[in-house]
């Protein structure tokens, strides 16, 4: 098995000849390859090594770590998440400032979070209804109720409307909770089995317009509305 990492304080070739007489002494280590020009050494070895390991066979001049390139790939990888959660983000906080908006003269918590539920809901409704059949083909991939009603993936779009209504004109509050509780749970136990496992999938939260990953980001948003759910009921 061969790893390569990077290391920083080499400064000569006597580094490169240090670097390798140090390393070559762990039993575990096979064959040791040194590059002054990159910063990296290449170790073959018959197991998976840990850096802390690496570091203590060194003396403290030098540090060791993950490659630079895998450095860099990873540093990739998380903007690039970033940048796909960039719409689920912008979205809430659409939302959380049409909440301030509408509640800036008296900021009720009670009033606010219905508010809050009916602008999200109402907001991310929308998205959704712009390809309704792919929404609910991509739903019905975690989703613990649309796994087994059909049709339900359908008509969910236009449920999270006439909760979005029901809140903004503080109708039937209670009923409009009870089922804001049963669809969330529904949507947060797949979301937890799908992290689970590990499973790559999208995320239909903003329908299938925006190509948004399955992340714990979903967890946490789904989580807040499940708070906000709770805490309103104990208002009511």
């Amino acid at each position: 098995m061969e790893t390569t990492y990077h290391i920083e304080g080499m400064t000569c070739d006597g580094c490169v000849e240090t670097v390798e007489k140090s390393l070559i002494k762990f039993e575990d280590i096979d064959h040791v390859k040194v590059s002054l020009e990159k910063n990296e050494v290449s170790i073959i070895s018959n197991r998976n090594l840990d850096i802390d390991n690496l570091q203590n066979l060194l003396p403290q001049k030098y540090t060791v770590n993950q490659s630079f390139e895998k450095n860099k790939h990873l540093q990739k990888e998380e903007k690039t998440k970033t940048k796909q959660l960039w719409p689920l983000l912008l979205s809430l906080i659409y939302v959380f400032i049409g909440t301030i908006l509408i509640n800036y003269s008296s900021l009720e918590p009670k009033k606010m979070m219905t508010d809050f539920m009916g602008l999200f809901f109402l907001f991310f409704s929308f998205f959704k209804l712009l390809d309704i059949r792919g929404f609910s083909h991509s739903f019905s991939m975690y989703d613990v109720l649309a796994k087994r009603i059909s049709f339900y993936g359908l008509v969910y779009p236009f449920i999270e409307t006439i909760l979005g209504i029901m809140f903004l004109f503080q109708v039937h509050i209670f009923h409009a909770l009870l089922i804001t509780f049963i669809i969330l749970t529904s949507t947060t136990i797949g979301v937890i089995q799908t992290l689970i496992v590990k499973r790559s999938i999208k995320c239909a939260c903003l329908g299938t317009v925006l190509d948004l990953p399955m992340t714990e980001a979903t967890l946490i948003e789904n989580s807040i509305m499940l708070s906000m759910t709770m805490a309103t009921f104990f208002m009511i």
